[in-house]
């Protein structure tokens, strides 16, 4: 379902903190349109009803399954938002993503095995990819047939993204590179079916790249022990000898830096939705809590301590969501500019934080024995690492 495009120009950076805008110019969740609604409500059904129920199962790593719910959102249209409805995907605006993002992430694991597919996995080519390249892959990305993953870090290049030491020479032919390293804390690592690839031509040219799990010298790794999002699934990339099609070579040789820093700058702003979505449904959890758990006779809800802690998530919540659905509203659907940057990173650095601190805020609210409902959630948003590896 298409909806409307924006028109407005897009905020330069910061720009935002120095002029005085219109109110008609703040977006807000109330002047959501009927469609953005319906497609939050579609997204935020399709995870109580067939995501919830197998929590357990998703946290205890049962082979196929996240692959099995991905593919069953991708039949709803939840899998190909951002992909033009010409290569079979909904075409929506970036508000119309960013409530299909946030209602998608009430289960961490969901939510960034869906952002690693839908975002950071499928966006590369989207923004950067040839006509041939969209034509064949955005299609089945798009409907979930085909699962994406982003693969940037190593073991020595994480945040130094260019200090990357996989390798990628062109054969004697002239048909194939051929590439050679390892990629670490790969998000859909375990069962993506296409990986977004970062390797120096030569050593030098760092490029980006197309490639299939089932390319020779292709192999994912086992399973990483994680403290937090156990639902989704992060390994290691083995690159030995592996042999990429020339015509998979993605936006042009030398330039996989500026694939790579606007896919990220995407990412923190998708990630910082999916914060607001986990946020809402802790407050959610922890009021309704509040209002079942009695102590002296009344409800620990009526208590002050209490009803200071849901105030503070309250507010919190309020805030960030202004700011993810204000930028949303100033943010280009198409390939983001560095004159988004800056409020896309702002975003993360405020929404992380809060779901972190609505996280900690409901475990002082809810005891042990009745915190499973929520488990998930704070795991995620505690543990001390990405939370969509790359």
């Amino acid at each position: 379902m298409a909806t409307a495009t924006l028109t407005k120009p897009a905020a330069k950076g910061g720009s935002f903190l120095l002029e005085s805008p219109q109110p008609s110019d703040v977006f807000t969740p109330a002047d959501l349109t009927d469609d953005q609604k319906l497609i939050g409500q579609t997204a935020e059904e399709f995870v109580l009803k067939e995501v919830f129920p197998f929590i357990k199962d998703l946290e205890n790593k049962k082979a196929g399954l996240m692959a099995t719910l991905v593919k069953k959102g991708g039949e709803v249209g939840l899998m190909g938002g951002g992909v033009p409805e010409e290569f079979g995907g909904a075409g929506l605006d970036k508000i119309s993503t960013t409530v299909l993002t946030e209602k998608l992430s009430i289960y961490g694991g969901f939510a960034v095995t869906h952002g690693a597919h839908a975002g950071i996995g499928t966006l590369p080519i989207v923004y950067f990819g040839t006509e041939a390249q969209k034509k064949k892959y955005l299609p089945k990305l798009a409907t979930g047939e085909w699962i994406g993953a982003y693969c940037l870090s190593e073991p020595q290049a994480g945040s130094d993204a260019q200090n990357s030491l996989t390798r990628a020479e062109l054969n004697k032919e002239g048909t194939h590179y051929i590439l050679n390293g390892q990629k670490m804390w790969i998000t859909n690592g375990g069962f993506a079916d296409v990986y977004i690839v970062f390797a120096k031509i030569d050593g030098e040219k760092f490029t980006a790249f197309i490639v299939e799990r089932t390319f020779p010298g292709f192999k994912p790794g086992n399973e990483e022990h994680k403290m937090g999002i156990h639902g989704s699934s992060t390994t290691p990339i083995f690159l030995e000898n592996c042999k990429v099609p020339k015509e998979n070579l993605l936006h042009e040789i030398g330039r996989g830096h500026i694939v790579a820093f606007n896919i990220l700058n995407a990412g923190r702003f998708t990630l910082g939705a999916s914060c607001v979505g986990g946020s809402k449904h802790v407050l959610m959890t922890s009021s309704k809590y509040a209002k079942e758990r009695k102590a002296f006779g009344k409800q620990i809800g009526d208590f002050g301590l209490m009803k200071e802690k849901l105030a503070e998530m309250a507010i919190q919540i309020f805030a960030v969501e202004s700011m993810v659905y204000r930028s949303a509203r100033n943010t280009p659907s198409r390939a983001p500019s560095p004159r988004s940057t800056a409020a896309r990173c702002s975003i993360l650095w405020w929404t992380k934080p809060c779901r972190s601190s609505a996280a900690t805020d409901s475990m002082r609210i809810i005891p042990y024995a009745a915190r499973i409902a929520i488990r998930a959630s704070t795991a995620s948003s505690r543990a001390p690492t990405k939370s969509i590896a790359c």
